[in-house]
């Protein structure tokens, strides 16, 4: 059996069950049936394992991975827009900058995923406020040297998705 095969008898297989685990979870149909379709799509868009003893822990797993990406979005989107609304009227941007930049923000999450908390924070410390290395450990409540090796991680994880990203 094929990947897609194997993907297109899942979803008539389980589909159903898994919107019903989202709707659960979730409280909200709309937002599971949404959820579900992109625990399918990231299914074909990437590799599906050729035997599954298990589908539907395997969808689950999937469907969480799915739904954090969507809290994390959601999260991100919102504190996005809380900022704009406290800025002056005259610095406010255009639906069209609104999107650009929300995007820029969800792609620099997505190239930041997977770093430590820590490490994740000490680089935005560093290259959104331009703070030193100092004033990052006191607020991280980590040594200097610690930092040193945070901003180096974190650094090294952004060329490498850069590098990924072009191939």
């Amino acid at each position: 059996m094929s990947a897609g095969e194997q993907v297109q008898q899942l979803y008539s297989d389980h589909h159903g069950w898994l919107v019903g685990w989202l709707r659960r979870r979730l409280d909200c149909s709309a937002s599971a049936a949404d959820l579900a379709q992109d625990t399918f799509v990231r299914l074909i868009v990437g590799q599906a394992p050729a035997e599954l003893r298990e589908p539907r822990h395997f969808l689950v797993t999937v469907a969480k991975r799915v739904m954090v990406d969507h809290f994390r979005r959601r999260a991100l989107e919102r504190a996005y827009l809380e900022s704009l609304a406290h800025q002056p009227e005259a610095l406010d941007a255009s639906p069209e900058e609104r999107l650009l930049i929300l995007e820029t923000l969800l792609a620099l999450d997505a190239m930041l995923d997977g770093l430590g908390q820590k490490a994740k924070r000490a680089f935005l410390l560093s290259q959104l406020q331009g703070l030193g290395y100092a004033e990052i450990a006191r607020q991280l409540e980590v040594s200097v040297s610690s930092v040193t090796k945070y901003i180096a991680k974190a650094t090294e994880h952004c060329l490498l998705f850069a590098l990924e990203a072009q191939q």
